[in-house]
């Protein structure tokens, strides 16, 4: 398998830092050959610690066989302005063996200009995004704000073609089903689904977008209520990306086991649990059938 969202370093917690090694360990655990690794801070919003893109570099030197890098920008760096050039720092981190950039977590609107400045230039550069998508812009929230129906999301969708955009967090996973509402997307929702939700809609209307299935959130998607979610995953199963987001020591990951059993019982099909677990992000992020 290979884990599109992991962290190292210290979040906003009094836990230990999630070292290399813990995280190699987590991995093999879990039987993940390879995984992502997303810098930590630059946002003020979601850190108090800071865990560079240079040190990501570092980690994964080390480790080139296990560990993938990406950068991690936001779009008021440089000059917090809709014209900042990224393409030079773009170009250097792809250079340095960045395969994509996030997870960005400004928490300002998905479609404000300095976003779509930044959005256009990593698709021009060959980066995907993962984004943390907020439900609003608030006190207290981090990453980048939509409102309920995803109508901001929509238009970066549009303007920016070339940029594979990866979803990720609960405003964006909660769109799942037709039942999201005010009261719930900026959480945990546990109502029935009621249909297929504006998520669906998207994902059949723009080839650049795909899905991160780490956290809770991903996790809480597709298993509130089991039998959509093996038929979201079926019909999905080009556009969605197995994660974790391991970022605490302690932290228990549901997703895979969940999706080991679902597998096992016929529940998703073997084409499907292969592009879903390592296919799709082999094509992604440009790895090839034997990264």
């Amino acid at each position: 398998m290979i884990d599109i969202h992991t962290h190292l370093g210290r979040g906003v917690t009094q836990e230990p830092p999630v070292t290399t090694d813990v995280l190699l360990a987590r991995m093999d655990e879990l039987g993940i050959a390879q995984a992502v690794v997303l810098p930590r801070g630059v946002s003020p919003e979601c850190s108090f610690f800071h865990f560079t893109t240079e040190m990501v570099l570092e980690a994964c030197r080390r480790h080139p066989d296990r560990l993938i890098p990406f950068y991690k920008a936001d779009p008021r760096n440089g000059r917090n302005s809709p014209d900042t050039d990224f393409s030079w720092v773009l170009a250097e981190y792809r250079e340095a063996g960045c395969r994509g950039v996030g997870e960005v977590t400004a928490n300002i609107p998905i479609d404000d200009p300095r976003y779509l400045n930044l959005f256009r230039q990593c698709g021009e550069a060959g980066l995907p995004v993962i984004i943390h998508l907020a439900a609003r812009v608030s006190c207290g929230l981090y990453g980048p704000a939509d409102d309920l129906g995803l109508p901001r999301l929509e238009r970066v969708l549009g303007e920016c073609p070339q940029t594979i955009i990866v979803g990720h967090a609960m405003a964006f996973w909660a769109e799942i089903a037709a039942s999201a509402n005010e009261a719930t997307r900026g959480g945990y929702p546990t109502e029935p689904v009621g249909g297929p939700g504006r998520l669906w809609e998207l994902l059949d209307r723009y080839p650049n977008l795909y899905g991160d299935l780490s956290a809770g959130s991903g996790f809480n998607a597709i298993s509130r209520d089991p039998e959509f979610g093996y038929q979201f995953l079926e019909r999905y199963q080009d556009r969605l990306l197995f994660g974790t987001d391991i970022c605490h020591v302690t932290q228990e990951v549901p997703i895979v086991p969940w999706l080991r059993q679902a597998r096992a019982a016929g529940k998703i099909s073997e084409a499907a649990w292969a592009k879903i677990t390592r296919g799709n992000a082999q094509r992604v992020l440009g790895l090839g059938s034997g990264g």
